[in-house]
């Protein structure tokens, strides 16, 4: 019997591989000699090539935005809720592209690849890596596809971040940009959550200085533990409470360190589902590319500077109750980008859910979203 999807969905997709030979040099000082990308799309890319938008991903995101693998698979992509026919992001209209970056775990070329150098898995050898060497990789996926120009670059939290930087670094390939519950760069505290997230996979013992895989193991507690620290950020104080409040598994007390509490019966399960599917040294790379992020360094220390080079029309878009990347620091984009004269919309969203929001089907993110692209001309 054949499965029937949705009419907003789009359906089965198949995830495609671009391999890449010429050489990628990072801001590191090494150099990839050769990469895989892998990349899935959504909709038809029209004979101009002028209805393209690519999707960026945040920390533990990867290629599979939109619909489903295979029949039997009852997990859509992760932004699904955006992308489809009818939806925000309009597959009638738009030609999607979303890929899983560089050093990635979900078939793009990252510490869990062979080294074609060596032999040997990357482990924690693999270069690297900063928002602005997957923007490049990007460019190139980018030329492989025939895209000169994107609509749009759209991103939340970390996907956010690249598309800001594709801003800067391509102006002259982007005509719309869209910044989800982002920042121009990690507070402080932001860099302290996830130096306490990465020292929990440091030292596991399971973790063998990042050559786990050489040991028929891999850090569990240390992601666990890792997810747990990450996932109480994404959520806000009224979204935990109405979430869980204080309720207990069993209802009676057990005076025991189990867990007895639904929040960490929660916290738990997810930390335990993370660690199966997602590699510890990519977790470390990826959170260390949200620390060194800052465009504004590479031009005097000013993000005002660094906006000047865009050339598209931004939507910035912000959660009120997301502490992670609060609206002040929107806010901060917004007003770089009003300094520099830039077409700027700016949407602040009153909603409970933190700052996983943006994963979210709340109607009015949705509506603005949905509004700003239906006004993209291809």
């Amino acid at each position: 019997m054949t499965r029937s999807f949705a009419a907003d969905s789009v359906g089965l997709v198949v995830p495609q591989t671009a391999h890449f030979v010429e050489p990628l040099a990072l801001e590191c000082q090494r150099v990839l000699s050769a990469y895989d990308l892998v990349y899935e799309t959504y909709g038809e890319l029209n004979a101009t090539a002028s209805n393209a938008i690519l999707v960026c991903h945040a920390l533990s995101g990867h290629h599979h935005a939109a619909g489903f693998h295979s029949a039997e698979d009852n997990k859509a992509g992760w932004w699904d809720v955006c992308i489809g026919p009818g939806k925000p992001i309009d597959t009638r209209r738009f030609f999607v592209v979303a890929l899983n970056n560089l050093g990635g775990c979900h078939g793009s070329t990252g510490p869990a690849s062979f080294n074609p150098e060596t032999g040997q898995v990357y482990g924690p050898s693999f270069p690297m890596m900063t928002v602005k060497d997957w923007v490049k990789a990007q460019a190139r996926l980018a030329d492989r596809l025939g895209i000169a120009r994107w609509a749009a670059v759209i991103g939340g939290s970390l996907g956010g971040m690249q598309a800001l930087q594709w801003a800067i670094d391509f102006p002259e390939r982007v005509a719309h940009t869209v910044l989800i519950a982002c920042a121009p760069k990690l507070s402080a505290q932001n860099i302290a959550f996830n130096e306490v997230a990465r020292q929990a996979i440091l030292s596991d013992p399971d973790f063998h200085a990042g050559r786990f895989y050489d040991h028929d193991t891999y850090p569990r507690r240390g992601l666990i533990l890792a997810r747990m620290v990450g996932h109480i950020t994404y959520l806000s104080d009224d979204a935990m409470k109405a979430k869980f409040g204080r309720d207990l598994k069993s209802g009676h007390f057990h005076y025991g360190f189990d867990a007895e509490f639904q929040v960490e019966s929660y916290l738990r399960y997810q930390g335990e589902a993370f660690s199966r599917y997602f590699d510890a040294n990519t977790y470390l790379l990826m959170t260390r590319a949200l620390d060194y992020f800052d465009p504004a360094r590479d031009h005097g220390d000013s993000l005002e500077q660094a906006l000047a080079r865009a050339r598209c029309r931004f939507l910035v878009i912000a959660f009120s109750t997301d502490w992670r990347f609060s609206p002040a620091r929107s806010r901060e984009i917004v007003a770089a980008l009003v300094a520099t004269d830039k077409p700027v919309s700016y949407a602040e969203i009153d909603a409970p859910q933190g700052h996983d929001s943006f994963l979210l089907p709340v109607p009015r993110y949705l509506a603005v979203l949905a509004a700003f692209l239906q006004r993209v001309e291809v």
